[in-house]
């Protein structure tokens, strides 16, 4: 946990909209993400974790998929979880925030018992997941128009 800020598990009605709010934000906003291919069936049985400033401002989120919702993500693996939809507003890019959402989330995939956790990851961020400690694999591949690579670490 960083001065300035907290994590926490998004569990309330008002924390997710915050999470959908920085997503929107980010991806919608910034990257140009169609909206209806940003929120999708999977945000309901996700895990989401959210960073909110000292003063209540979201910062940033993350979400975690896993057993059956993680699945068709992670090549059919029980036991991997899938990271995505990290998003960082862009004012507290730089403070560690995004780096400690991605350890909350396999913090929370630890918990419930997953060995892995995998990723999509767009090709610009691929050496922010590498310092900590994922690995890719596969060809590049589109997704919403943004060039990305599947990575993965083990927990």
């Amino acid at each position: 946990m960083s001065e300035g800020y907290v994590l926490r598990v998004a569990e309330d009605t008002a924390d997710r909209e915050a999470c959908f709010a920085v997503r929107k934000e980010v991806f919608v906003v910034e990257q140009g993400v169609p909206q209806d291919v940003e929120y999708d069936a999977y945000d309901a049985g996700a895990l989401h974790v959210l960073a909110v400033r000292d003063d209540g401002v979201p910062l940033g989120t993350g979400r975690l998929l896993y057993g059956e919702e993680a699945a068709a993500k992670t090549g059919g693996d029980p036991a991997v979880g899938s990271l995505g939809r990290l998003a960082v507003k862009r004012e507290a890019r730089g403070l560690g925030v995004g780096a400690a959402l991605v350890r909350a989330i396999e913090d929370a995939a630890r918990a419930r018992g997953l060995a892995a956790v995998d990723l999509h990851a767009q090709t610009h961020a691929l050496g922010f997941y590498e310092r900590l400690g994922y690995v890719a694999y596969g060809p590049e591949f589109p997704d919403a128009g943004i060039a990305h690579r599947s990575m993965r670490r083990l927990l």
